[in-house]
């Protein structure tokens, strides 16, 4: 029988690589694309069949920034599968992120330069915005959206006779000093990318104490530092090149998580009462 695996954010970066190191490792899979561009997800599928014509790629339009767009997403996939095996929580944003020039040349001039270059702490700001479901977008697509779509697809995922595992993407860049309990969104900061990478590590431990008792596992995985179209957007890629020779040679608090954990089930019950009387009223 077939391996059923799920990618958000499949149709480029970190994305589309792991799904073609996916087929390598196992070209019999049944893959599916989960993207916002259909358009886009298309000519990836038909690139990854092209060169391993004995997988089953399909695709499935998700949006992880809107939530009635993961709600219709985590139906179909129900309709479609009867379990999934993995599940790779890639997709995510940094949007318009801003080089602090004044922290980068004093920190080249420290003992903590190989620290900064390793993890940008403290060199990246980005500017935020709210969506539609009045949550910060960053929040929203790299963890909550997510979030919901663990908690709605929980009958594909939790066998206790045959384990499901998560997958998510992490980053050098999850920093705890930009996260916070009393502020989970991160609305009155200015690294969201930060402390949204810093929450993804701290669902995953989350997770592990609520759901391994149901045959669901969660890990996190720091793909390190890559040129993609999320970097090229910070620095040009010739400044890239220069910088990674330097970048290569550079415990979680349970009790946090799982505080974080219940914050989000929170905010769960709020979000779908709010989409409800929304619904009811159009």
């Amino acid at each position: 029988m077939r391996k059923a695996v799920l990618v958000t954010g499949a149709s480029s970066g970190v994305g589309l690589a792991l799904c073609k190191r996916l087929l390598e490792e196992d070209h019999e899979l049944h893959l599916c694309l989960a993207c916002r561009n259909r358009s886009k997800a298309e000519a990836v599928r038909a690139a990854l069949l092209a060169s391993r014509p004995l997988a089953e790629v399909s695709i499935v339009q998700v949006d992880v920034s809107d939530l009635q767009s993961v709600f219709r997403a985590s139906g179909e996939l129900k309709q479609r599968f009867q379990r999934l095996d993995y599940v790779y929580l890639n997709a995510g944003i940094m949007p318009n992120p801003q080089l602090n020039i004044k922290a980068l040349f004093s920190g080249l001039f420290s003992r903590k330069v190989i620290h900064m270059f390793s993890t940008a702490e403290g060199l990246l700001t980005q500017e935020d915005k709210i969506t539609a479901d009045g949550l910060q977008e960053v929040f929203e697509t790299n963890v909550f959206g997510h979030f919901i779509l663990i908690q709605e697809l929980a009958p594909l995922l939790c066998h206790s006779d045959s384990p499901s595992q998560l997958i998510w993407t992490s980053s050098r860049n999850a920093r705890k000093s930009n996260f916070c309990l009393e502020d989970i969104q991160h609305s009155r900061g200015q690294e969201p990318y930060s402390s949204s990478k810093y929450a993804v590590d701290l669902l995953s431990v989350a997770v592990n104490r609520n759901f391994n008792s149901r045959g669901l596992y969660s890990s996190v995985v720091c793909p390190g530092t890559m040129v993609t179209n999320m970097t090229c957007g910070i620095l040009p890629p010739f400044v890239w090149t220069l910088l990674m020779p330097i970048i290569w040679l550079m415990d979680l608090d349970e009790d946090t998580a799982e505080k974080f954990y219940q914050n989000l089930l929170e905010l769960e019950k709020h979000v779908r009462a709010t989409i409800q009387k929304r619904n009811h009223q159009s």
